[in-house]
């Protein structure tokens, strides 16, 4: 016999009752508490979270009024409202127990009662109970999620001209329903925008579901997306929905939505111009309300000129377009960035970093960045994380060997005196021979300068 994880506490003031109750209890629960004296009922709750309390409704000798047991149910619930109680009466009671129902309590049982009865009662409640919790769970995470991105467009930052339009296109649709297609190169922060678009909509406090279509086998996708019956194929053992249907009254977020076959295309555009889906398994259509976002990092207008992407689903997804700028094109953008990431980062991992150096920020800039904000934010972590000193330096920003690069000029290797070298013909190069200039940028005297040409030759 498999136990739950059910913790189970029974008051009342009938010991034999409590016995046989805890003797048959104790086989299909992780733990049965039981007690005679309802003022203990705090101190117990304090020492132990119970799923499940059994209370009597009168503890007094010969009491039929029902008044403690409605004292001690309100006493319960003021110190958990999440609290599952059942009441313990008599058949002549009933009455009073419709009336506790009402006030709070989940359910109630007859004593003397049938063991197979009482079980039933008690499982129901337990699962009421976990659905409760998860309830309030889900509530909670909801209201830090709103709290954390009580920012504007958080981490969405920028003063470059791309970013300021991306800014303006969200606050003229967000409040549409319109199809949306956000298009940009991986980690330029589509999904960000998706969610902003959502926070920012007349259905901000309905569900926001994303999919990774990129992700979903083919063999999946209506499963996935459309929801299956019971038996509709070998694994499908409950029914379930798709996300077309949980994201009903909400927000739809397809993203990497060039990565699908045509095939898919075909059935994922039935169902947008249709505004049903039909479960895997099933007859029965079924009306969804969705505001679709969808994003790719594809060349999407090339695929369609090479019938690799359907014109029609295209037309059906891109009322508006929102192109996101990659972050070699907003230079001006990574200072506030860095300095937004960093102080972040800093925080999280207790490091006292104080900023970056301007040789340092230089470097970051300098940077083609092909993995954009998303490769940004994991150098800073990593640069945070390995970082001695309280002020980053270029030496605490690593990039791939392949970018043996300074100020633009490619090496064949990290010899100091070959770096120098190179940097001093580019600064000479850069200001036409200008000594005075080229020296200014580098830091350095006329004197030095002419001194390290004179070493190297130049």
């Amino acid at each position: 016999m498999v136990k739950t994880s059910g913790k189970i506490l029974i008051v009342d003031d009938n010991e034999d009752l409590l016995l046989a109750a805890r003797l048959f209890l104790k086989q299909h629960f992780s733990l049965v508490h039981t007690e005679t004296d309802p003022e203990k009922i705090p101190s117990l709750m304090k020492n132990e979270n119970y799923d499940v309390i059994l209370l009597d409704m009168n503890f007094t000798m010969d009491a039929t009024s029902g008044v403690e047991g409605f004292m001690w149910l309100d006493k319960i619930l003021q110190l958990d409202p999440s609290a599952a109680v059942i009441l313990i009466t008599a058949y002549g009671d009933v009455d009073l127990a419709v009336k506790a129902v009402k006030a709070g309590a989940i359910d109630f049982v007859l004593k003397p009662w049938q063991n197979e009865k009482l079980l039933a009662t008690l499982s129901s409640a337990l699962n009421l109970r976990y659905s409760k919790i998860e309830v309030d769970r889900l509530r909670s995470q909801q209201r830090q999620l709103r709290a954390d991105i009580d920012q504007r467009y958080h981490d969405m930052i920028g003063v470059s001209p791309e970013m300021q339009q991306v800014f303006a296109n969200i606050e003229k649709v967000a409040f549409t329903d319109t199809n949306i297609l956000i298009l940009g190169e991986n980690g330029t922060g589509k999904e960000l925008v998706a969610r902003a678009l959502h926070r920012r909509s007349q259905r901000a406090d309905e569900v926001f579901i994303s999919v990774d279509m990129g992700a979903i086998a083919e063999s999946l996708f209506e499963s996935e997306l459309f929801g299956h019956m019971k038996g509709a194929f070998t694994d499908a053992k409950e029914d379930r929905p798709g996300r077309f249907e949980l994201a009903s009254g909400g927000t739809l977020f397809l993203d990497e939505i060039g990565n699908l076959s045509m095939a898919m295309q075909a059935k994922l555009l039935s169902v947008l111009e249709a505004r049903k889906v039909t479960r895997l398994g099933s007859n029965a259509a079924r009306d969804i309300d969705i505001r679709l976002i969808c994003a790719t990092n594809m060349p999407i207008y090339d695929m369609v000129a090479k019938n690799e992407f359907r014109q029609d689903l295209l037309y059906r997804i891109n009322t508006v377009e929102i192109q996101l700028p990659p972050l070699r094109d907003r230079q001006e953008d990574i200072p506030l960035l860095v300095n937004h990431f960093l102080g972040k980062f800093s925080n999280k991992y207790q490091k006292g970093i104080k900023g970056v150096s301007t040789a340092a920020l230089k470097k970051l800039q300098r940077y083609h960045w092909p993995g954009n904000i998303r490769e940004l934010i994991h150098t800073l972590e990593r640069a945070v994380i390995l970082a001695e000193a309280h002020v980053l330096q270029p030496s605490d920003f690593l990039f791939p060997a392949s970018e043996k690069e300074v100020e633009g000029v490619v090496l064949d290797n990290y010899n100091l005196e070959e770096v120098e070298k190179a940097v001093i013909r580019k600064a000479l190069k850069k200001h036409t021979g200008n000594v005075s200039h080229a020296a200014r940028e580098l830091g350095l005297t006329r004197t030095s300068l002419y001194r390290r040409m004179e070493k190297y030759g130049l």
